[in-house]
């Protein structure tokens, strides 16, 4: 009997182990078909938005009090323009991450308030894939920071159009 338990407990594990479900090591599945088969909720780099990102770029914190860092809509904001493809959007990104210094820094205010941001040991894979979602999705945005955008940046619009 004990060595019928053996086998059996041999067999399911082998059950197991062998089925392929390709999930990543934060628990998302991926399918072997393009992104379009991602939606806003299910897109990987949401959660790993949420989890890697959002410690210290919160939306939820207020303008004033508590932020450590500047909300990632922000940094959205200042990489992506009408002319910047995905691409250059999550080269630009990790460019930053991999050796962050303020010469290749795009939110100079946020380096002058909040310091440079200390560099993290990211992989680039994950970088990608939060790329992906900030540039293909709307995320999430503190109530405040409209107001807060067009009052630093309305200038920098007009001097754009001229």
């Amino acid at each position: 009997m004990k060595n019928l338990n053996l086998l059996l407990l041999f067999f399911v594990t082998l059950l197991v182990s062998c089925n392929n479900n390709n999930t990543d090591p934060y628990g998302q599945h991926h399918s072997s078909n393009s992104e379009d088969a991602f939606t806003a909720d299910t897109h990987p780099g949401k959660r790993l938005l949420e989890t890697q990102c959002y410690v210290c770029h919160n939306p939820k914190e207020p303008e004033k009090s508590g932020r450590i860092a500047p909300p990632m809509i922000a940094i959205k904001k200042h990489y992506i323009n009408d002319n910047t493809t995905k691409e250059e959007f999550k080269e630009a990104i990790w460019n930053f991450l991999k050796a962050p210094s303020k010469e290749n820094a795009k939110l100079h205010g946020a380096v002058e308030r909040f310091g440079l941001m200390p560099y993290q040991p990211y992989r680039q894979k994950d970088i990608e894939t939060i790329g992906d979602y900030i540039y293909d999705y709307d995320i999430e945005e503190p109530s405040w920071f409209k107001a807060h955008w067009e009052k630093r940046h309305r200038h920098k619009e007009h001097q754009n159009e001229e």
